[in-house]
């Protein structure tokens, strides 16, 4: 069981560089490369001190190409030779020491959009991570179903119809996250069920919306095969057990619910909380000291 946190490290007061269009027009394409080597730097970084902290699971920035989608950015950042040699040395790392990286596209990527535009965005943003988790040598790309629209049915089919459209590389990668608000894990189950789609259960996530449904992992397992070691999320409601708000840490009934769900079966756990690292630490000292 791998045990991680996304994007930022509180101890290294990480922060991803990124710039206005504006700025963009003004400096060009050289300013976008400089914050972009500068976010990869960052990156290598954060897995360096992961590693030292015996930390094996990453989310990696969104952020890390500024502006990569808009059509002010022309730059073929994916086959630049400054990025290749410092991808070459972040992913040599992640393969030495079986790391695990996933990126999680934000909450304007939605593929299941009635509006085709939202969709051909949507795609665009995804063709992006994929590019940037293959040199980062990361395996997920974790998605949201997106809205209803009044018709979740039609919707759950929408999302599957275009799955099965984008391309291999990123359905190889993409996995589906029940959400707290509109899809239960049995609609992202019921998704699976037509496209195929890897199903990332968030445990915080089901406590919130579930429908008076229980949760058998086993079940979801099933939805991995052919893609690796399944991965969860979990996180803690800021002032409840169903607040939908992160608190900054996870706590620990919380994590033991978890292992119950699970049944002693391998997973790779992602914390969402606001202290990030410090989240995960008391449990990978737990782990270790087990």
């Amino acid at each position: 069981m791998r045990l991680g946190y996304a994007c930022m490290n509180t101890e290294l007061k990480t922060v991803f560089r990124t710039l206005r269009v504006a700025t963009a027009e003004i400096e060009g394409i050289e300013k976008i490369k400089e914050l972009t080597l500068k976010n990869f730097q960052t990156t290598l970084d954060v897995i360096q001190w992961n590693l030292a902290h015996d930390i094996y699971f990453y989310r990696a920035s969104s952020s890390i190409v500024p502006l990569s989608t808009h059509p002010i950015n022309d730059w073929i950042w994916w086959e630049d030779p400054d990025v290749l040699a410092i991808t070459k040395e972040i992913r040599s790392f992640v393969e030495k020491h079986a790391m695990r990286i996933s990126v999680h596209p934000g909450q304007y990527t939605v593929i299941n959009s009635p509006k085709p535009d939202v969709v051909r965005k949507s795609i665009e943003d995804l063709e992006y991570h994929d590019k940037l988790i293959q040199l980062l040598s990361g395996t997920d790309i974790i998605l949201h179903t997106g809205g209803a629209y009044g018709d979740k049915d039609t919707a759950k089919q929408r999302f599957a119809e275009v799955y099965l459209q984008l391309s291999p590389s990123i359905r190889q990668r993409l996995r589906l996250e029940n959400d707290d608000k509109t899809y239960t894990v049995r609609d992202v189950l019921a998704v699976h069920q037509l496209c195929g789609v890897p199903i990332c259960f968030d445990i915080h996530h089901h406590n919130c919306n579930n429908d008076g449904e229980p949760v058998d992992f086993a079940e979801i397992l099933k939805t991995w095969k052919g893609f690796g070691t399944p991965k969860v999320h979990i996180s803690t409601g800021k002032e409840g057990f169903t607040d939908l708000r992160h608190h900054n840490l996870v706590s620990e009934i919380d994590f033991q619910e978890l292992l119950l769900v699970l049944k002693g079966i391998d997973v790779d756990v992602m914390f969402e909380a606001k202290l990030k690292e410090q989240s995960v630490l008391p449990f990978v000292h737990q782990l270790i000291n087990k």
